[in-house]
């Protein structure tokens, strides 16, 4: 079902950027092919082969007949670099700084020309001219790029959390064959028996179920998952109506979404692969938040189990 969501969006997200993209391109909105009048007073006298540094100076009326803006009261100045190829053409190297119209950012970035735009040159009589390279496609070019770059982080944040990951999972494993997870269950059976009454105290589901609970304390989402999924299949085994979850499991899926954190480590895992200064000083606030969320959450287990529309009815099962 995740997968179905994700890749929906994944079309979402495509259908837009191209929607987007379509529009752009039956208003001609980055004027792709349509010269601008400039001005540039440094080449009055410049022969062939001529390269310089030059200013343009373009109005106010001929950046609104390309782009719709009323930030530029007196137009705008642009730095270039020209290399003539004749008398009356050359091509420039455009700047685009914070000083120009948005537009001329969004136009480099598709293009991918790092900052710079370039441009054919032409002298019409009196008048320069310059034609700008045509852009298209922005927005799906934007989808790409952000899915290549995102990709990448996702692998730099998992070979970070390898480490941390592996230790923990360690740890746990040798919980389990010492024997620890036995006596934890033994320890914390008052509170089990209260939540989980319907599950025997030396049921195999609640060694699960605490494994579960420990990795999630831990903020080892990936630990815990194995845990959760044989808990469930334990409780199952304790159901005569298979394919309707009973009450407890309903509050353990309630327990393990919400579950308490001591220690969050995956969390602060990726703060430290993400060049955090101080990665565990969420571990406090993380506490309070789960602490309250696994409150509210089995609060409301417990609740709706009382009300006849959602409560499960052993007698009615067998």
């Amino acid at each position: 079902m995740l997968n179905h969501i994700w890749l929906a969006l994944i079309v979402i997200g495509i259908l837009t950027a191209a929607g987007r993209d379509i529009y752009e391109v039956t208003q001609n909105a980055y004027g792709n092919d349509i010269p601008w009048q400039v001005s540039i007073d440094e080449l009055e006298q410049s022969p062939a082969g001529t390269e310089r540094t030059v200013s343009l100076r373009v109005t106010q009326s001929e950046l609104r007949r390309h782009f719709v803006t009323d930030s530029f009261d007196d137009g705008c100045e642009i730095k270039a670099r020209v290399s003539m190829s004749g008398a009356d053409a050359g091509t420039l190297i455009l700047t685009v700084d914070k000083g120009l119209p948005a537009r001329f950012a969004t136009m480099a970035e598709a293009l991918g020309s790092e900052g710079t735009l370039t441009a054919q040159l032409r002298r019409s009589g009196e008048q320069w001219r310059m034609t700008l390279e045509p852009v298209s496609l922005v927005y799906l070019k934007r989808v790409t790029n952000a899915a290549f770059d995102i990709a990448g982080v996702a692998v730099q944040i998992a070979i970070g959390l390898i480490g941390i990951m592996a230790l923990w999972l360690g740890v746990m494993k040798v919980a389990e064959q010492a024997g620890l997870i036995t006596h934890l269950a033994r320890l914390v059976r008052p509170i089990t028996v209260r939540l989980f009454p319907d599950v025997p105290a030396d049921h195999p589901a609640v060694g699960s179920m605490i494994m579960n609970i420990s990795a999630n304390m831990l903020g080892l989402g990936n630990a815990a998952t194995p845990f959760g999924l044989k808990a469930m299949e334990e409780l199952d085994k304790l159901n005569p109506k298979h394919g309707v979850a009973t009450d407890s499991m309903v509050t353990f899926l309630a327990l393990n979404t919400s579950c308490v954190t001591l220690i969050p480590a995956t969390a602060i895992a990726v703060r430290s692969a993400a060049g955090s200064s101080d990665p565990a000083f969420i571990i406090g606030t993380s506490f309070l938040a789960s602490l309250t969320a696994t409150i509210f959450a089995v609060t409301i287990s417990k609740l709706l189990a009382r009300v006849k529309m959602f409560r499960w009815d052993r007698a009615e099962a067998e």
